[in-house]
């Protein structure tokens, strides 16, 4: 290893890149990863994981990894970490990509600097101009969007995470299929002792689409709720975490529809046990309460 007149290291940074498809958007697929191919001053390994499908047409040096089932974007994601080498991880959604090609260097560059950094989310931009959705900021006062700070929720379609972090909470949550896994995946790696950051100052591109488009996302966000805090809260917040989604939901939801598609889902979390129980400690209920947002709303 060599280093420069400040003493700063010369080894380019490292990535494992895990970019997960279905393959219904080719156009969107092939623009993330050329946004891949064109960044500066790193080093990438890269897999696409076509979730339910093989993936065709990717260019040369990109892997692939053809799964015979949707397994879940959790799952789907856990499923390429093992094929890419790279002490930094990143996860790129197909319909998501970066229009700075200094973009990863940027975020490798903050986690030297700064070394409890767990994980980074940056901001996201619809490349036509569209105004952002608040969902999109990972914190509880959305404020500005380009200010950063620490993250408290995820959006989860770009992502960049120490791959220590990674292993040390074990993936992201594969029970979960679909749906709340990036609040798992916050929760613990502020749980391991290490910040999430929201980078407001660096963007990446996905456009503007909204989720509620059908009775599985409401049975899904119902009981993911529920299975994050069985998973991961005290059991004295449990409680209180689901029960203040569920009055959330019964002031913001008129569809009826969908509210008993919710509610099956609110039922199916308390009935079915998800596993991998890791009861998040005080300490880490008090400095996330300090970040903004306690884990209770």
């Amino acid at each position: 290893m060599t280093y420069d007149a400040a003493g700063r290291s010369n080894e380019r940074p490292a990535y494992g890149v895990v970019v997960l498809t279905m393959g219904r958007r080719p156009a969107e697929l092939a623009a993330g990863i050329a946004s891949l191919l064109a960044q500066d001053g790193v080093d990438l390994d890269i897999v696409v994981v076509g979730n339910g499908w093989e993936p065709v047409g990717i260019p040369d040096g990109v892997r692939t990894l053809g799964l015979v089932e949707n397994l879940g974007i959790p799952a789907g994601r856990n499923a390429g970490v093992p094929l890419v080498a790279g002490d930094l991880l990143f996860f790129l959604d197909d319909d998501a990509s970066l229009p700075d090609p200094g973009f990863l260097l940027a975020v490798a560059e903050r986690f030297v600097a700064h070394p409890r950094l767990g994980l980074i989310q940056p901001r996201v931009v619809d490349p036509t101009g569209e105004a952002s959705p608040g969902r999109w900021v990972p914190r509880l006062r959305v404020g500005d969007p380009a200010e950063p700070g620490p993250a408290t929720s995820l959006w989860e379609g770009a992502v960049a995470m120490r791959r220590s972090i990674f292993e040390a909470i074990d993936g992201w949550p594969a029970p979960f299929f679909y749906a709340h896994e990036g609040i798992e995946v916050v929760w613990r790696t502020w749980d391991e002792g290490y910040v999430a950051w929201y980078a407001g100052d660096l963007v990446v591109n996905h456009p503007v689409i909204d989720p509620a488009r059908h009775d599985v996302y409401y049975r899904l966000n119902a009981r993911n709720r529920v299975w994050l805090a069985r998973r991961n809260l005290p059991l004295v917040l449990e409680p209180l975490y689901v029960g203040s989604w569920v009055a959330l939901t019964l002031v913001r939801m008129r569809n009826r529809a969908a509210l008993r598609a919710w509610f099956g889902g609110l039922a199916e979390g308390i009935r079915v046990n998800p596993g991998g129980r890791r009861r998040m400690r005080w300490s880490t209920v008090w400095a996330m309460t300090r970040a903004g947002r306690p884990p209770v709303i």
